[in-house]
Formats: C-alpha cells, sequence, structure tokens
C-alpha cells in the first residue's frame, strides 16, 4: 500500500504522487516514512536538506530542500519547504562552485553579522548534497 506524498515549495508544488518509502532531514535526525508510519510533524533541517522519495519500480526522486515542515497524517506525507529543487534542475559543478563560495564568505564574516553567509551556506550544503546523493 503506497503512500500519498505532496512536496511543495514556497512559490509551487515540486512533486505530488504515490511512493512506497519518503527519508528527509529533519532537526531530530533522519527519518524514513513507511505505509502506517505514525502522525507526526517535524521541522526539515536547514542544512544538508535532502528529502528522497522511493517508488516501486523507479529511481528514487532526490530534492534538495532549505527549511520548512514534514507532516505525517493517516492521509499522507505532507512536506511544505521554504525553498525545494529537484536534483535534475541542479548543476552539480554549479553547486560545488556556490558552496565553495559560501564557505569563504562564512570565514570572512564577521561573528555579528553572518546570518545571510549561513543561510547561503546551508542552501549550499543543501543543493550539493542532493547531487553527491544521487551520484551515489
Amino acid at each position: 500500500m503506497p503512500i500519498n506524498v505532496q512536496l511543495v515549495a514556497v512559490e509551487h508544488e515540486v512533486w505530488s504522487g504515490e511512493a512506497d518509502m519518503v527519508i528527509a532531514r529533519t532537526t531530530e535526525g533522519e527519518l524514513g516514512i513507511l505505509p502506517g508510519h505514525a502522525p507526526l510533524l517535524g521541522q526539515l533541517a536547514a542544512d544538508m536538506g535532502v528529502v528522497q522519495i522511493h517508488r516501486s519500480g523507479q529511481a528514487p526522486l532526490v530534492v534538495a530542500v532549505h527549511g520548512g515542515f514534514l507532516s505525517v497524517t493517516k492521509e499522507g506525507v505532507s512536506i511544505l519547504a521554504e525553498e525545494a529543487e529537484m536534483v535534475e534542475d541542479i548543476d552539480a559543478t554549479a553547486a560545488r562552485s556556490e558552496f565553495d563560495e559560501a564557505q569563504r564568505a562564512l570565514d570572512s564574516a564577521d561573528a555579528d553579522d553572518n546570518d545571510a553567509e549561513r543561510a547561503a551556506m546551508a542552501r549550499a550544503s543543501s543543493r550539493l548534497a542532493a547531487t553527491e546523493h544521487a551520484s551515489n
């Protein structure tokens, strides 16, 4: 019995359909959701955010997510992300460059004024982690 999954970003629906399992990283750790999972609400990890959607007979969908929430109910799994990007839409070389640039900016930022640099680093980490995960 598959799980109904909806993955939505602030601006648009990213993916919707049925899956056998969903794996997401929350602030409490990595979480695997199978059919019949207990209801829960979790906050998605801001850094290294990758969601995997496993479907029967198909390669898993890999999505870079940045911030948001995951909700599991008897109706299915809803992932509400601040930002979400399918791995096939991410240029791995550009993701590595963005990560390196964000790291340099964070290293050179004043300790009192680095919120923007931390946010850029978290987004770059999520994008890079998704591309690395998809290549494994």
